[in-house]
């Protein structure tokens, strides 16, 4: 369906129609039922918000033959590398269909070679600035080849785990490892232990279990079979690893196979200083070679004098040195978490009414949310102008006069303009409860202009949240460049939260600059940024990037209740006094609007 959105927009359709398409991805992408368990009912299928009669046919389609007819009509009109090609940042579909019929550029690496040549600058529409970004598109795109977000990664691991549970005898109990494990943003492989059970650890039954595993339908090539590892990789390109490993080093097996690698080194080092050896199996004296732990991890922390340390934080940032010192942050939990500040329904590009998302988010222990609809300039979410602000801003709170059992905040997620100015003037901006602010334009400026267009928002006393705030999107979309110490050290000066945006394709901050935030004081917000109610379980990907950041439930302004929430957040002036900016920046920043 994603698919077929893109090549429409190659193909010059209007947005009504491609539109349909990369919402019906959208709806699919973040259920948890199968869609196709909801097939089985066709009435079921068209009860789903968005799906019609003819939507509902393509999805049958492709349940029963792997694809379907629009798809594979735009498929001979377009080659399917044109798929990839419009990934590249500064390359939409206007400009890939160009390069497609001007140069019958149809691979990544021919849109390269035309910008390593210098044959872009001069086309309309182009320029040696588009060029320029191209290449770097280029680059992230290179980067990004073979690996997975954790989204995608982690329903491959629940397949697999599933179907491993069905060998009825030879296995106590299935554990993912790797990266997944560490909450990774992006994902290379998949990991997992089998701890054998007792009266299965011979080579005999090991070779029976491997043999049932091979079994798994959706294996592509099997890379290796022996001893106790079969690793192979899926029909996504995913690769997969499975070791069989015996409960007394189940432990040392788990830790080892975690990783990170740094943290392991570092790890082993300290065992050896200690008179230790660790490994894979066991850990043992240097000396005698006697096993003193492998069981389980906590005894392997507990002989080498250390705090038990998450697995998030095991990346060598620090973290050995402070479990040996006892301080060890007490990591923010998903329990913690009471609303969810970023969230678009009907009356912008969301989904679901207001209605339906607070109840969505009720049903997941929430105690509020706040609504935060697209504001004027991102037409293309119809974004609502000042009319309709406010209209929606009464509604909302009328909203709350119904007894939902949540909170309704009237929120709005406002685009920092080119200048950083806000998209809506100040008498707008002060009937909004919640402020959340975020760019959505002009993503190639240049360090010190956007630099300043950060800090101009910030520094307008409205800016509440910043939103999504490097622009990323993970394998896709490089960060925005700014200073981020100075953009973290205006938002600590002005009361500025942060936004740990949770949607699994931006997961913005990331855990380094979280860990920034923390050592400043600056607050952060925990959001997923849901266009669907579906989106809403989101919010455990934003706590384990948290978590990476070293970030505790102190350090998140909305595991508050409701009013203490509201009282974290930056006031509006008339509330309180607003911060004063800095000398010489307010004549700067006037000048430029």
């Amino acid at each position: 369906m994603r698919e077929t959105a893109e090549l429409l927009q190659i193909d010059g359709a209007i947005i009504g129609r491609y539109r349909s398409y990369e919402k019906t991805a959208e709806l699919i992408g973040g259920m948890h039922d199968s869609i196709e368990q909801i097939a089985q009912d066709p009435a079921k299928l068209t009860e789903l918000p968005g799906i019609g009669d003819r939507m509902a046919e393509h999805i049958q389609e492709i349940l029963k033959t792997g694809d379907y007819s629009l798809r594979a009509k735009l498929l001979k009109k377009f080659p399917p590398t044109l798929l990839e090609v419009i990934q590249l940042q500064s390359l939409g579909p206007k400009k890939v269909a160009f390069l497609w019929s001007t140069f019958q550029a149809a691979t990544v690496a021919d849109v390269e070679r035309l910008a390593k040549e210098g044959k872009l600058r001069d086309l309309p529409g182009f320029g040696e600035k588009t060029e320029q970004n191209i290449l770097k598109a280029v680059e992230v795109h290179k980067r990004a080849t073979g690996r997975f977000r954790t989204d995608k990664a982690e329903p491959a691991a629940a397949e697999i785990i599933a179907y491993l549970q069905k060998l009825s005898t030879g296995i106590e109990s299935i554990t993912s490892a790797g990266s997944l494990r560490r909450c990774k943003e992006t994902i290379g492989d998949l990991d997992f232990l089998l701890i054998l059970a007792d009266g299965h650890t011979s080579q005999e039954n090991i070779d029976v279990i491997a043999e049932h595993i091979l079994k798994y339908p959706r294996i592509d090539q099997v890379l290796a079979k022996g001893g106790n590892k079969v690793s192979f990789t899926m029909d996504s390109g995913l690769q997969v690893d499975v070791r069989l490993i015996e409960k007394d080093s189940f432990g040392a097996a788990l830790i080892y196979f975690t990783g990170s690698k740094e943290h392991n080194v570092k790890l082993r080092g300290r065992a050896i200083d200690m008179g230790y050896t660790l490994n894979e199996y066991a850990m043992t004296t240097l000396k005698s070679g006697r096993r003193v732990a492998g069981r389980t991890e906590e005894e392997i922390y507990a002989k080498l004098k250390l705090e038990f340390i998450a697995p998030e934080l095991r990346e060598n940032c620090g973290e050995i040195e402070a479990a040996a010192e006892h301080r060890l942050p007490k990591l923010v939990g998903l329990k913690d978490i009471k609303g969810d500040l970023q969230m678009h329904t009907t009356a912008s590009d969301g989904r679901h009414t207001i209605e339906a998302m607070a109840e969505a988010a009720k049903g997941l222990g929430h105690e509020y949310i706040a609504v935060t609809d697209h504001s004027k300039s991102l037409t293309i979410t119809n974004g609502l102008d000042e009319k309709r602000l406010v209209e929606h801003l009464k509604t909302l709170r009328d909203v709350n006069k119904k007894k939902l059992g949540i909170r309704v905040f009237a929120g709005s997620e406002v685009d920092i303009l080119k200048d950083g100015r806000l998209d809506y003037a100040d008498e707008f901006l002060a009937q909004i409860e919640v402020v959340v602010c975020s760019i959505h334009s002009f993503f190639n400026l240049e360090r010190a202009e956007m630099t300043e267009r950060m800090l101009a928002a910030i520094e307008n006393p409205y800016t509440q949240i910043i939103a999504h705030p490097t622009g990323r999107m993970i394998l896709r979309r490089d960060e925005l460049d700014y200073d981020m110490e100075k953009i973290l050290d205006a938002c600590a000066k002005y009361g500025v939260a942060m936004e740990c945006n949770s949607y699994p394709d931006r997961l913005d901050l990331k855990d380094v600059y979280l860990r920034m935030c923390k050592q400043r004081g600056v607050r952060v917000v925990i959001s997923t940024d849901s266009h669907n109610a579906l989106h809403l379980p989101f919010i455990r990907y934003g706590v384990a990037t948290a978590r990476r950041g070293w970030l505790e439930k102190a350090d998140v302004i909305n595991t508050l209740p409701a009013e203490q929430f509201l009282a974290a957040l930056r006031p509006k002036p008339g509330a309180a006094k607003p911060a004063t900016p800095a000398a010489g920046r307010e004549k700067k920043t006037a000048a430029k609007m």
